[in-house]
């Protein structure tokens, strides 16, 4: 069973965000991490870089396959989360919680409004399995 946080922001391309003020925390979902299968490097967003909503930020390895990582809002990326260096299976096990990936100092936070709701991303991933 797919765990989708009801707390979080999600995006079309499986990324989540979880605001504190004016930064955003950022993953990828659970069924992100599912599709992608063991997960064996992470090449970390490089911090102090302006990035905006939609554009890619990283590439995210597993045994399957190499699948890109979007922004999912525009800002500056504050923070990395460096374990992730020696432990990138912490996505799979963890994928809203040691799974984190970055933060982002939001440069609009109501551009968080254009992303889905817990409910309409559930919606959303109801729709792409038919």
């Amino acid at each position: 069973m797919m765990t989708i946080e009801p707390t979080l922001w999600y995006h079309k391309e499986h990324e989540w965000v979880k605001v504190t003020g004016t930064k955003a925390l950022l993953g990828i979902s659970d069924f992100a991490q599912d599709a992608l299968g063991d997960i064996v490097y992470l090449e970390l967003p490089k911090v102090g870089v302006n990035v905006k909503a939609g554009t890619e930020i990283t590439e995210i390895e597993s045994t399957k396959t190499t699948s890109p990582m979007y922004a999912p809002i525009s800002g500056k990326i504050v923070s990395v989360n460096e374990t992730l260096k020696e432990r990138p299976e912490l996505i799979n096990k963890d994928p809203y919680g040691e799974g984190w990936i970055a933060v982002i100092e939001m440069a609009d936070p109501k551009e968080v409004e254009k992303l889905m709701t817990a409910s309409a991303y559930e919606t959303f991933l109801q729709k792409e399995e038919h």
